[in-house]
């Protein structure tokens, strides 16, 4: 017998948000990890670097490829399995932490499964959500994305290293047996997918890969992504060590880390309220709206991590990248939630390619970051000016060129 606790677009909804929630933690506790682990082991600057990027290496090879399954086998069975296996691979990676190559290993195969994961749930969305909710349905997947890197980082700098790795990888394995309890009939999702609300577009037409690569509005979109990347990893990957060993934050201050994330589920479910109440309410055209909300997202977060790199008191220095990160959400009622409006029957595939183009800044700056932080004896000023450069442009590149209306 099924249960029906939710209505089942609802449902999807539900159950997508809580993959994400466990997606996003997963990747967030190996940058608090990192400093307790480098105190343990003694690696150097640029072998954290390569340990913190080798996630995003193996996020890079896998969005296309959560597209095309999701298409072939079933976004359902897609979901399941990179669940499973990114699981795995959190719960396995203590006991592989002494050797460097094989924690590296194991982090891409982490970041592998975990790229599966968005292109599958935004295939999912773009067949079950009706438009006049999207900008809430992704505001609530990001927002979950969000707590869970805020339950992650008030819970693992009170937990041993390894805990947390046991624990966070379980929770995975809590997911799949939930999906069991949703979809009893279906066993491990290996099913038809009649049970899920289709929303189809209505115009169908033959795609070519070029014109996946050939169009400017995509391109605005792609860019924006890079750019609200860039500084996403930055923050992600080294803000846990930047507070520690600039701004002399201890392990219990570490939880501060937290905040940021808090502050960008609130604004990620805001924007998408916000965005929605522009439509309906206020007479705002799509375009108007998507353009607003990347600017806001991209502009407002470049110019805080600016005065961010010259703040030397903790307190200032959280509430700046929180108020950074928390206008970084404004772009999911922009940008991503523009994917849909512009290629509405392969959503899923121009947002593997996005999301493919915006794991290189994942891949970058963990070396990059180490070797301006080591050319500049210790300095961190040019890598959060960097990341104000990089967001000025996307901002630009979006504003410029984007469209609301359907190209693919």
């Amino acid at each position: 017998m099924r249960i029906h606790w939710f209505s089942r677009t609802s449902r999807i909804v539900a159950l997508c948000s809580a993959a994400n929630f466990i997606n996003s933690a997963d990747r967030v506790i190996m940058p608090i990890a990192i400093v307790p682990m480098t105190d343990e082991f003694h690696w150097s600057f640029y072998a954290q670097g390569w340990i913190l990027s080798a996630f995003a290496c193996g996020y890079f090879t896998s969005q296309l490829l959560g597209s095309f399954w999701a298409s072939k086998l079933g976004a359902k069975n897609v979901l399941i399995c990179s669940v499973l296996l990114w699981s795995v691979a959190t719960f396995i990676t203590p006991l592989l932490a002494e050797s460097v190559v094989a924690l590296v290993g194991c982090r891409v195969i982490l970041g592998f499964a975990e790229g599966l994961g968005l292109p599958t749930i935004f295939h999912l969305f773009a067949h079950s959500i009706p438009v006049e909710e999207r900008s809430r349905a992704f505001g609530y997947l990001l927002a979950s994305g969000s707590v869970g890197q805020t339950v992650a980082s008030v819970l693992c700098p009170h937990l041993s290293w390894e805990a947390s790795f046991y624990w966070f990888g379980s929770l995975g394995f809590f997911w799949v047996m939930l999906w069991c309890v949703f979809y009893p009939g279906n066993g491990l999702g290996f099913g038809p997918e009649d049970t899920i609300p289709l929303h189809m577009p209505k115009v169908i037409r033959n795609i070519r890969w070029a014109d996946f690569v050939l169009s400017k509005p995509l391109w605005a979109i792609y860019g924006a992504h890079f750019a609200m990347n860039w500084s996403s990893y930055i923050i992600m990957q080294w803000l846990p060590t930047y507070l520690s060993r600039m701004l002399g934050a201890n392990a219990q201050s570490i939880s501060l880390t937290a905040v940021p994330y808090i502050v960008n589920s609130i604004f990620g479910v805001a924007s998408g309220h916000v965005a929605d109440s522009l439509l309906l309410r206020s007479g705002w055209s799509v375009l108007s709206v998507r353009r607003l909300m990347t600017s806001v997202g991209l502009v407002g977060p470049g110019l805080f991590l600016a005065i961010f790199c010259v703040v030397d008191e903790l307190p200032l220095a959280v509430t700046l990248v929180s108020i950074s990160m928390g206008l970084l959400a404004c772009n999911s009622a922009g940008h991503l939630s523009n994917h849909v409006d512009v290629a509405p029957n392969h959503s899923g595939t121009t947002f593997a390619i996005s999301n493919t183009i915006a794991t290189v800044p994942g891949i970058l700056c963990g070396p990059i970051t180490a070797a301006l932080v080591t050319a500049t004896d210790g300095k961190w000023r040019a890598v959060f000016l960097g990341a104000t450069f990089v967001n000025l442009a996307g901002a630009l590149l979006y504003f410029t060129n984007s469209i609301a209306t359907q190209v693919l």
